[in-house]
């Protein structure tokens, strides 16, 4: 079982397939195996080196409960720690939610490490108004929480929901309650590599991910009407056409 050190937190990963590689992100509260669940990694395993990695906080990586451990910094040092560890110089990145505003994050403070850059959900993100809100509806419990965020539209698959129920609540109130990654709109202009960012119409989300878009030079932009934001994520068969497309257009692209 592998892990990349980031100072004393441990992050677990994972590696399937062969290839250019890709890091794949998840949302906060879930972990990376959900990418599997929902098929993004048997899309992209047989052209790609595919990097699977649970943010700090969730799956099997270590779970600090102090706020200040999940600033922007320390999770995207992680992110460069399995990069590191796998002696990965540059990679594809691949972000939803959480996950996404972490790779937006490293794209901005590590560019040489990105190729190109897929972000979806969230991006540039200010401080979350709701962070409150939420913190203490997982202060009620994980059925609670998965009731009310995850399952307004239908009950989660058995394991995935058995997954979610095993997590560190503490740990992700403390997730929740950090201080997010507050984007620059200079360094974005700056950014060179590839963009794809993507949102569901009916995600809050929305309008400020169309803004991200327009402000990155080499950025397009996909939208996904009568979708919400955790619905996009689970509609894979609809973001991965995009995915691969861009991820094709990128390597032709590449000298």
């Amino acid at each position: 079982m592998p892990f990349a050190n980031n100072g004393s937190v441990r992050i677990h990963y994972e590696v399937e397939g062969d290839g250019p590689p890709i890091v794949l992100l998840h949302g906060y509260f879930v972990d990376y195996e959900t990418l599997r669940d929902l098929g993004y990694v048997d899309a992209l395993k047989d052209s790609y080196q595919v990097v699977l990695i649970d943010l700090r906080g969730h799956g099997m990586s270590d779970k600090p409960h102090d706020s200040e451990d999940y600033a922007w910094e320390p999770m995207v040092a992680d992110v460069r720690s399995v990069l590191d560890a796998l002696r990965i110089v540059k990679a594809d990145i691949f972000g939803y939610s959480g996950g996404a505003v972490i790779a937006l994050a490293l794209a901005v403070s590590s560019p040489d490490r990105v190729r190109s850059l897929m972000v979806g959900g969230a991006g540039a993100a200010r401080p979350n108004p709701a962070a409150g809100a939420i913190a203490d509806l997982l202060g009620q419990g994980m059925e609670t929480f998965i009731r009310a965020a995850f399952e307004a539209s239908g009950p989660l698959p058995a394991e995935m929901r058995a997954r979610l129920l095993q997590s560190d609540v503490e740990a992700l109130r403390a997730c929740v309650l950090a201080t997010t990654y507050v984007r620059s709109e200079d360094a974005l202009r700056r950014m060179t590599m590839p963009c794809l960012v993507f949102a569901g119409e009916d995600d809050t989300a929305f309008a400020g991910l169309h803004e991200l878009a327009a402000l990155i030079p080499n950025a397009s932009f996909v939208s996904y009407p009568g979708l919400g934001h955790v619905q996009v994520y689970w509609r894979s068969d609809l973001v991965l056409p995009h995915v691969t497309a861009f991820l094709a257009r990128v390597s032709s692209q590449v000298v």
